[in-house]
């Protein structure tokens, strides 16, 4: 099935202050993300204590924040080293 992917400015802003090769690391894991959410190498778990907010890795340090938009689209609500977590 797969999900259409949407970036708020705040993910934007966040992603592009990455080193490019992070940023293709990134752009790997979304590719995932967009496939299956649930895709074992993005360890995807539910923000506890968030409103409908999931986690996924990147890598050991960065997560993407993120939540469903109905029943196709997955809303990026932030990329950031694991402290980002602490905001939500």
């Amino acid at each position: 099935m797969g999900y259409q992917l949407t970036f708020t400015p705040k993910f934007k802003k966040h992603y592009k202050q990455f080193p490019l090769s992070l940023q293709k690391k990134v752009n790997s894991k979304l590719k995932y993300l967009s496939e299956n959410p649930a895709h074992p190498s993005l360890r995807t778990k539910r923000i506890k204590g968030s409103k409908g907010l999931w986690e996924s890795s990147v890598n050991m340090d960065v997560r993407i924040i993120w939540k469903y938009e109905g029943s196709s689209i997955i809303l990026t609500v932030d990329i950031g080293h694991h402290v980002v977590l602490e905001k939500y």
